[in-house]
């Protein structure tokens, strides 16, 4: 009985070592090194959220603000557009007194620009290209 125990217990304590050891699947990709050119003013802090366009812009959401304030508070969040190339095309919101703490950053079917704020526990929907 106490062999059975033994290897029961012996055969539950390897399989996670066993299961560890498969081959991970890679995940292709191409690396572009500093894609992002921000304007000497702006920063990236923690980003929280990062979405796409049907127009391949690229939109992040960051708690970059707080660099110069407050990490939790009115206007520590920032909602930052750029295009295809990485060059910044603007700042959605600036000084939204909604942006308390990022959270998520998603873009529908129709370019609508969706903002997650967990601070102010708000989602705001903004209209492409205003």
């Amino acid at each position: 009985m106490k062999r059975i125990a033994i290897g029961v217990l012996f055969a539950l304590c390897a399989f996670p070592i066993l299961r560890a050891q498969q081959a991970v699947p890679e995940i292709p990709f191409d690396s572009v090194p500093n894609l992002f050119k921000l304007p000497p003013e702006l920063n990236f802090g923690e980003d929280a959220g990062v979405a796409l366009n049907s127009k391949g812009h690229i939109f992040v959401y960051t708690r970059s603000n707080s660099a110069t304030g407050s990490a939790y508070g009115g206007a520590a969040s920032q909602l930052l557009e750029f295009d295809q190339s990485g060059k910044f095309v603007r700042e959605i919101g600036k000084g939204l007194y909604a942006w308390a703490f990022a959270h998520a950053v998603r873009v529908d079917k129709d370019d609508n620009i969706w903002a997650i704020d967990k601070g102010s526990d708000i989602i705001l929907r903004f209209n492409p290209g205003r």
